[in-house]
């Protein structure tokens, strides 16, 4: 077993060193746009972005989950038809949406609250949108047969090539709003290119009839569920500005993004996790594993909400080349970082959770669960976001991802019980959770000059917490012990 997790854990650091890359080079972004943009019309290219989200899930009608699912069994079709029945289907479904979307962007604009003026940006991202579906599946042949570097190279490629034509744009040309979803074409045009030998290996014209039935039954339940999960992330955005105004959705959008630390780890796990569990989903050790690895994920995570919560403060007030990382207009939301970190830690519990539904085919419970995180998000911003503002916005993102994670590891053990570790994890949680909560105090009551200090105390004393409840097991610590021999005898 720990060969196996060994294995996961080789293939999500591979992904996660091209998400880490790709991620920072797209994070590197944020202090640009803060820098070369009004909190105005950064909130216009969020508002946007959150519609591109939506439009994902309706371009893709779960075909890269469909395709991920029988191209692991191959239970209908062989593996060119199995790749060219949903990338034909996508293709053909593609053109149209983005036709529709290109030729009425005008009309468009003002039913989002977009200025008319930005209409042009709509018909960019209906280029983007259609790019981006093509790749989708190619990508997910990668994964699936474990080509990590491949994909990591392209993805990385993506970013950066998006990276440099944002600045390109915005900096040389003075293209503003525009020059963002300009920069998102050429990207994907791009990746498209780079994914063309995969594309014409496993591709041939024979469109398989019944293998298409079997895939739109799968997937087509990921269109609620999808749109219910794409709500929770994106839903607060639109909100936030029919409730406050651009500005204040300018500065929740940087201070959002500052929680990517979380979310990266989620994608480069995500990415690694999905295969992996189908493939050794049949293996008489499979749920005893799925445990230990829910454990080790939720431990690492928790490590990484406590850093980044501790020092984002001290990250964002960074200079370079006599600049703030992070413009000091946008400071105001720091606050909201350490809830949307551990709102996405909820949701990496809910894709370790949705093993179980997908190896048992259960896809048809997903909208109901996306619905409730969907219904609880919405309600939790009206709520809210009157009162605490873009603080709300926050919290109703916590709240959704918790009870999504609830409700899918409810389902799930209904059909695919697994034994999850509850008191380690719980351990994970209160240790977490009173040093976080103790630093929140600490900011509204000691003098800085005795952060740095603290904040190195808060990392030992999550640490002794974990210790005094007795987290590690009797396996773990005899392997440590090993590892501490093995240093000593050839230190």
């Amino acid at each position: 077993m720990l060969d196996k997790i060994k294995s996961l854990g080789a293939d999500t650091a591979i992904y996660g060193l091209s998400t880490i890359i790709g991620r920072f080079l797209n994070f590197l972004l944020v202090p640009f746009y803060t820098n070369v943009l009004s909190t105005s019309d950064y909130g216009v290219v969020a508002t946007i972005y959150s519609y591109i989200a939506f439009m994902n899930i309706i371009y893709m009608y779960g075909m890269e989950s469909a395709f991920f699912k029988y191209a692991s069994t191959k239970e209908i079709g062989d593996d060119k038809e199995i790749f060219s029945t949903p990338f034909m289907s996508v293709l053909i479904t593609s053109l149209i949406f983005s036709g529709l979307i290109f030729f009425n962007s005008v009309r468009l604009a003002p039913i989002i609250e977009v200025p008319v003026k930005f209409a042009a940006a709509l018909k960019y991202s209906s280029l983007m949108l259609m790019l981006d579906s093509l790749a989708v599946i190619p990508f997910a042949s990668l994964r699936l047969q474990r080509k990590v570097k491949t994909f990591a190279a392209i993805k990385v490629t993506n970013i950066v090539v998006n990276v440099v034509a944002n600045v390109v744009l915005l900096l040389k040309f003075h293209t503003g709003v525009l020059g963002i979803f300009m920069s998102g074409v050429i990207a994907s045009s791009v990746t498209l290119l780079l994914l063309l030998p995969t594309i014409l290996e496993r591709l041939n014209l024979h469109f398989h009839r019944d293998l298409y039935k079997a895939l739109l039954k799968f997937g087509l339940p990921y269109i609620p569920a999808g749109l219910g999960a794409m709500m929770v992330q994106v839903i607060d955005r639109p909100i936030l500005l029919a409730l406050t105004n651009e500005s204040t959705v300018g500065i929740y959008q940087a201070n959002y993004r500052l929680g990517i630390f979380m979310m990266l780890i989620v994608s480069m796990y995500d990415y690694a996790w999905r295969p992996f569990f189908l493939t050794h989903a049949t293996e008489p050790n499979a749920k005893q594993m799925y445990s230990r690895i829910l454990t080790y994920f939720t431990l690492f995570s928790a490590i990484v909400i406590l850093l980044v919560s501790l020092y984002i403060d001290d990250l964002v007030k960074l200079r370079v080349f006599h600049r703030f990382i992070i413009n000091p207009a946008y400071w105001s939301g720091l606050g909201i970082v350490p809830i949307i970190l551990i709102a996405y830690l909820f949701n990496g519990l809910y894709v370790n959770f949705m093993a179980g539904i997908y190896i048992e085919k259960k896809t048809s419970h997903l909208p109901y669960i996306t619905g409730i995180g969907a219904a609880i998000n919405v309600a939790a911003n009206f709520l809210l976001i009157p009162k605490y503002g873009m603080f709300g916005a926050a919290w109703a993102t916590f709240f959704a991802y918790a009870a999504m994670a609830i409700a899918i590891y409810l389902v799930s053990h209904r059909y695919y019980p697994v034994k999850y570790e509850l008191g380690r994890l719980s351990k994970i949680g209160f240790a977490l959770g009173v040093v976080v909560t103790v630093d929140v105090f600490r900011r509204n009551i000691i003098p800085d000059v005795h952060a740095q200090v603290l904040k190195a105390s808060a990392i030992v004393a999550f640490i002794l917490i974990l210790l005094i409840l007795k987290f590690p097991s009797a396996d773990e610590l005899s392997s440590i012990k090993r590892l501490r021999f093995f240093r000593f005898k050839n230190g």
